[in-house]
């Protein structure tokens, strides 16, 4: 099979940016760069600025106003620069377990159309989304169809086979697949709008890790075990959406664990290595730990997220 000669780099543009973990992840394959990017909240925008405006980055997030906006509700769709990949991780409590499962009807819900109204404007090659595992059965998967449709009307092409071609490839998937040592369940969302890149991207899906990175152990710098027993615990909790802390009693917690028979919380240092950022990666001075702690809870798993992105890259490649 002919190969097209490949593009030097995608352009994405990183909507709903939090602190960034779409953008270290495309950064890492080596084969984009990101030329937009928005985040409404203000503690967020310092952390990302604080790791993206150096380097390569400096050009691109040195105007505020022209490369990096806040609320994407009030910047123009067609001042966005132009683009190949739509990454986007929209407001998933709406969604959630953790919250009202309100959907549509909750204003954050609506910020999908956003995205719709960018993708009809700038029909970029590929979509990359990002959502709790909750979108596919909200409303008794109304809300999920309702997306398809869309998607399917803008014209994406996901899973090629069987009876129902979806848009999209949407699959659960769990950061501990790709060598994290937390569960994390998302449901990531990838569609073309070459048919030919859909079907290579279904021939050559993302590829998980074999085993684990490293261990809760490694990272709490001791032995890690289940409450109330001795048996070592390789795999940790899910940073939770918000950053609410809880205890290690709670049946809700997350961020206490029995290290060496104590028990001790983890703290963004722990928190980054959890969801796969380098160790370059770091929070202003200027950001407490309470909105640290926070933004990681409402990032993406790196890894997970940089397997997807080699794959589209490739399947883009091959388109």
């Amino acid at each position: 099979m002919s190969r097209k000669p490949q593009k030097d780099k995608y352009r994405f543009i990183d909507l709903f940016a939090g602190i960034g973990g779409f953008h270290v992840a495309f950064n890492d394959t080596k084969r984009a760069q990101c030329v937009f990017a928005s985040e409404w909240d203000a503690a967020a925008r310092k952390t990302y600025r604080h790791n993206f405006n150096k380097g390569q980055d400096k050009p691109i997030f040195a105007n505020d106003d022209q490369f990096f906006a806040g609320d994407i509700n009030k910047f123009p769709v067609e001042n966005i620069p132009e683009f190949d990949v739509l990454c986007g991780g929209f407001p998933c409590q709406p969604f959630s377990q953790a919250g009202f499962k309100r959907g549509f009807k909750d204003a954050r819900g609506t910020l999908f159309f956003r995205i719709e109204e960018i993708i009809r404007k700038h029909k970029p090659q590929a979509i990359f989304l990002e959502n709790v595992r909750g979108l596919l059965s909200h409303d008794e998967g109304r809300t999920f169809q309702v997306i398809c449709n869309i998607l399917k009307d803008c014209g994406y092409h996901g899973s090629v086979d069987g009876p129902a071609k979806l848009p999209v490839f949407a699959e659960v998937i769990r950061a501990s697949d790709y060598g994290l040592p937390q569960h994390r369940p998302r449901l990531f969302m990838a569609g073309f709008r070459s048919e030919k890149a859909a079907k290579h991207f279904a021939a050559n899906p993302p590829k998980k890790a074999k085993s684990l990175k490293y261990t809760m152990s490694d990272v709490m710098g001791g032995r890690v075990t289940y409450y109330g027993q001795d048996k070592v615990r390789d795999i940790g909790f899910t940073l939770r959406c918000g950053g609410r802390g809880s205890g290690v009693r709670d049946r809700r917690n997350w961020d206490w664990y029995v290290v060496n028979g104590k028990e001790k919380q983890i703290f963004d240092v722990q928190g980054l290595k959890i969801q796969g950022f380098p160790e370059d990666y770091s929070f202003p001075s200027t950001v407490p730990m309470t909105q640290r702690m926070k933004q990681l809870g409402n990032s993406v798993a790196v890894a997970a997220v940089h397997a997807w992105a080699k794959a589209i890259v490739d399947a883009l490649d091959h388109g």
